[in-house]
């Protein structure tokens, strides 16, 4: 049996939980990465294991030197880029990483200095010293660059920078006096045949090193970049440089490994900035992807920003004739070879937000044009929305046969097939309504190469809303005309209303008809029948609809109005009795400015009906059945002229209590058991 296990969640469910893979960090290039990290290790290991075979020395002062100042040289200009960068975005992490790069090139230049013959005559403490310490001072820089920095601290840091600068270059100044001055220090004082060590202290750089390598792989698993493997390489290789530069065999392959190890970790990180150079063609956002997440949001809106005002441009330019090249190339830095890309690429991505924009338009049109409203309100709405994204639009109706659209006319002949008529900058529309001519719909063209296609299909859809309005008032007016507008209303909204059945309701029944209506009849002509029964139920119907009634059917002189069906309706006895005083009151009316006239009687009960629509598939109507019902006619039968006779449960349900006369108990044709009536004669 299935269950909705959270601790196992289906395969669909963990592929899109897990974390995305770039292709740096997917498992096989991984494995191909911590590989070529390993070898150097592997190297290492070999040349101390068989010292006397494999760990020959090589004693070579001049390209010593040259080495070291060329990848001090490299190193000092990445940190200097990436300070830049830092001070760009105001990012502490970009400076955490410079300062990385400043000390290690900063150090390392006082490595390559100190040389053997260079300035000093022999090898010294500080040529032994120089780069250990400043790799032990870099992990401290990469191991705080990698931490997820709040902006509280990162501010802290943003704020010590000129402190934290300061502080390299003078401990670099008295570290570079200390060991390159004779006999000053015991830095410039010869070190022993095997060199110097910090005693240990490396391995605490290595382990900093490994938190900074584990953060930043992390950083890009989450957010993939170039720069960010290349990071990730670099501090791991300066650990390995730091184990490396332990094994204290100066002048041996096992002493150059890690000038090897350190110039690779350098050379990876410029290589991946030339790259990304080379595709981006500037160097502004080389290292926005090393930055903090808030820098990267900031960075990411001001792109965003940088379109919308590119977009902008590209919108204007289509008025103003500018090239985007000409407003944007002073502002944003561009070469006339990145405008013109930004050129076809803004042109293509305005299209687009034209094209969605005029899209959306024409889905709202749709959505407003709601069954029901006036075709005149329908178009006012549609033509609000559709001005949002087609810019001057206009829609006129037909009048006597011809469309007035400013100083032009237009009229059936104007269309020939329904086809619009083209003019300068702008497309008329024939709006069609069972294939006639109903209006026009002038839409602005040329903005985009879809303004005419998009202009076809709003006058389409203007159109079948223009036909639909118009058929449903028909409909409406129709179906008021021959039933109660509750009930035309739930056919209109829906037709599955109509199907055969019935529920069971409480609702109060109303029962009227004329009295003496046969004798009158008989002495009238058939005109002044028709006449007299218009009269009365002119008066009637709207007395009843007023009061939330439902007229179910007329026979001859009579009426049956349903309350509380089928729209529910709270009072709905209370509303019956308002509505039967108000129709005698309208009879008496009628009675004294015609006299033999026939006069209304009324019978009102309430109780549950079945309610429905009763017929067949081919012919129904709306209506209810019920002892309810039968009682309230056999109520009116009692009745005398000009009276309302109510039962006992209506009575019961009459808010506040009516003026009534009882009747007493009544024996109605068809009921076993007497109904108590009373006469009403008003509502308190």
């Amino acid at each position: 049996m299935p269950t909705n296990d959270l601790s196992n969640p289906p395969p669909q469910e963990r592929a899109r939980s897990e974390p995305y893979l770039p292709p740096a960090t997917q498992p096989v290039r991984a494995v191909v990465w911590v590989i070529h990290l390993a070898l150097p290790m592997l190297g290492l290991w070999l040349l101390l294991a068989n010292h006397d075979d494999l760990n020959i020395e090589w004693h070579d002062n001049l390209s010593h030197f040259w080495l070291i100042i060329v990848v001090a040289g490299v190193n000092l200009v990445l940190g200097a880029m990436i300070g830049q960068a830092s001070a760009r975005r105001a990012d502490a992490r970009l400076l955490l990483v410079s300062l990385v790069f400043l000390s290690s090139a900063g150090f390392f230049l006082m490595h390559g200095l100190a040389t053997p013959r260079i300035i000093l005559a022999k090898g010294t403490y500080g040529f032994d010293l120089s780069q250990p310490i400043g790799l032990l001072v870099a992990s401290v820089f990469a191991a705080v660059s990698a931490l997820p920095l709040n902006e509280r601290t990162a501010q802290a840091v943003l704020r010590s920078q000129i402190r934290l600068r300061g502080g390299l270059v003078a401990l670099l100044v008295v570290w570079g006096v200390a060991s390159l001055v004779p006999g000053l220090t015991a830095l410039s004082s010869p070190a022993p045949p095997q060199g110097a060590g910090l005693g240990g202290f490396e391995l605490a750089g290595v382990a900093l090193y490994a938190v900074a390598t584990t953060m930043m792989f992390r950083l890009h698993r989450r957010r993939p970049a170039a720069m960010l493997v290349s990071l990730v390489t670099a501090y791991a290789l300066l650990a390995e440089a730091m184990i490396a530069g332990m094994s204290r065999h100066n002048w041996h392959l096992s002493w150059w490994l890690w000038h090897v190890l350190l110039t690779l970790a350098f050379v990876f990180v410029a290589y991946s900035a030339h790259l990304q150079f080379r595709r981006e063609g500037s160097s502004a956002g080389l290292f926005d992807s090393v930055a903090l997440s808030a820098t990267v949001r900031k960075i990411r809106a001001e792109y965003e920003d940088a379109l919308e005002e590119l977009v902008g441009h590209i919108r204007r330019r289509a008025e103003t004739k500018v090239p985007v090249a000409t407003r944007l190339a002073g502002k944003f830095g561009l070469t006339e070879g990145q405008a013109a890309v930004l050129d076809r690429a803004g042109a293509a991505l305005a299209n687009e937000r034209e094209l969605s924009e005029r899209l959306a338009a024409l889905v709202d049109t749709g959505n407003q044009a709601r069954v029901g409203l006036p075709e005149r309100e329908l178009l006012t709405r549609a033509l609000d929305r559709v001005r949002q994204a087609y810019g001057d639009v206009r829609i006129t109706l037909v009048s006597e046969g011809r469309v007035a659209m400013g100083s032009r006319e237009y009229g059936p002949g104007d269309f020939p097939g329904n086809r619009p008529v083209l003019l300068d900058r702008t497309v008329v529309h024939p709006l069609t309504v069972k294939g006639q001519l109903a209006g026009a719909l002038e839409v602005p063209v040329g903005r985009t190469p879809q303004d005419e296609a998009l202009a076809a299909t709003l006058a389409s859809q203007l159109s079948i809303s223009l036909e639909n309005a118009r058929l449903y008032r028909e409909l409406s007016t129709l179906f008021r005309q021959y039933m109660s507008p509750d009930v035309a209303n739930s056919l209109l909204a829906d037709p599955r209303t109509a199907a055969l059945g019935g529920e069971l309701v409480e609702l109060t029944a109303l029962f009227a008809d004329l009295k003496g209506f046969t004798s009158f009849s008989e002495r009238a002509t058939p005109a002044e029948i028709v006449e007299m029964l218009n009269r009365y139920h002119t008066a009637a119907v709207p007395i009843i609809l007023g009061n939330g009634g439902t007229i179910v059917q007329f026979v001859g002189d009579a009426l049956l109005a349903l309350f509380n069906a089928p729209a529910p309706q709270p009072g709905h006895a209370t509303a019956a009795a308002r509505a039967a005083l108000a129709m005698q009151e309208a009879a008496e009316e009628i009675c004294a400015g015609t006299p033999g006239y026939p006069r209304f009687r009324i019978g009102i009960n309430t109780g549950l009906a079945l309610v429905g629509n009763i017929g067949s598939p081919e012919l129904r109507g709306f209506n209810a059945m019920g002892d309810c019902v039968n009682v309230a006619a056999r109520l009116e039968g009692v009745a005398e002229p000009g009276t309302v006779v109510i039962g006992q449960s209506t009575l019961d349900q009459i808010t506040p209590r009516p003026r009534v006369r009882s009747l007493g108990e009544l024996a109605l044709k068809g009921k076993e058991k007497p109904v108590h009536a009373y006469v009403l004669s008003g509502l308190s």
